[in-house]
């Protein structure tokens, strides 16, 4: 394919809860969980911050890499579980806030949390056959979790843009592949608030039975190995889905520790497997190739080849890392989180 990454950003709230503070308020034991989930924090948007923000501000890191004008992405995708608005596009918000032009296609795409992903596959294939030139996809979401549910210690907020082109890449798409089927695993109805989840269910045959076919279903159509990749990202929903998955197709430990975040900032649903694969291209030297593979509940993964090539170098430096938004933090309360999240009802 001669499709590939010309820029990405991403944007993560620096307000942080610990595991140890949720479990505090409900009686839980922080250790047991910590150990379960393989998680130890997690990060909480702002009053002010929602998808739209945080899609704004990473899609002007992605430009800030890219180096290219706003007014040639002509196609924007943001995917996200959680858009401000029911009847109104997020992503048109995100054009206008980084000066796009309005001959552009824009939508809001909802798949859980691989929608970032399906941007990605709906720009490569229109930049592929020349409709456009450039085109812009985003995963962002602030997840939600019912207090008291085992999603609370979990379900958190960021975001990753990424500007796919043919001019000036930085990494080029290999191949990609999908596995999708009606698996009701995670929902949430019009006018709830917080989605219900199906349990167990949601390992399988739900996260481990999609994710393992769509990379393996790559692999086959490529030919490729584990051996022959030296990354691997996975959707992160917590620490021990993308270890264990990653297990099942035969990686090692050391291909896919540095894409794993959930530990630090918590699943971040749509933005999940983008940033650990934002956090990959961060350290990736030219001539490595990358496995990335996401997953949304309901249920499908999407999955994709990438191999880093030699303008990265230069497009990196001075750009904002994923590690800098990570180590920006500053931890708060369970009372000040419900007031963030909005959770009291007045």
């Amino acid at each position: 394919m001669d499709t590939g990454i010309v820029g990405y950003g991403v944007y993560i709230p620096r307000y942080r809860i610990k595991v140890e503070e949720i479990a505090r308020v409900w009686g839980k034991n922080p250790e047991a969980i910590k150990k379960g989930l393989m998680l130890q924090e997690k990060a909480v948007p702002n009053i002010d911050e929602d998808a739209a923000t945080i899609s704004v501000e990473a899609a002007r890191n992605a430009l800030k890499m890219a180096g290219i004008d706003p007014g040639d992405i002509r196609a924007i995708y943001v995917g996200s579980e959680s858009h401000p608005y029911t009847v109104k596009p997020t992503a048109t918000i995100v054009a206008d806030a980084i000066g796009a032009s309005p001959e552009l296609t824009a939508a809001d795409l909802e798949f859980a949390c691989k929608a970032g992903t399906a941007g990605i596959q709906t720009c490569m294939g229109m930049v592929s056959s020349g409709m456009i030139k450039y085109g812009m996809a985003i995963g962002a979401d602030t997840a939600q979790g019912a207090p008291g549910d085992a999603l609370e210690y979990t379900a958190a907020a960021g975001g990753a843009a990424f500007i796919i082109g043919k001019e000036g890449t930085i990494a080029r798409f290999e191949g990609t592949y999908s596995y999708t089927t009606d698996t009701p695993d995670f929902w949430r109805r019009e006018g709830q608030p917080y989605p219900r989840h199906g349990g167990r269910f949601t390992g399988s045959p739900a996260y481990f039975k999609h994710v393992y076919n769509a990379s393996d279903g790559l692999m086959k159509k490529m030919g490729l190995k584990p051996e022959d990749f030296d990354y691997a990202v996975f959707h992160q929903p917590n620490g021990k889905f993308p270890r264990r998955v990653s297990k099942m197709l035969g990686f090692e430990d050391g291909q896919i520790k540095d894409g794993i975040l959930v530990d630090r900032i918590g699943n971040t649903y749509s933005g999940s497997s983008i940033l650990g694969l934002a956090r990959v291209l961060d350290i990736a030297e030219p001539g490595q190739r990358i496995l990335l593979t996401s997953f949304g509940s309901g249920a499908g993964s999407d999955s994709f080849s990438i191999m880093v090539e030699d303008g990265i170098d230069e497009k990196r430096k001075g750009a904002q890392r994923v590690d800098e938004f990570i180590e920006d933090r500053e931890y708060v309360d369970y009372a000040i989180y419900v007031k963030l999240r909005k959770k009291i009802k007045v």
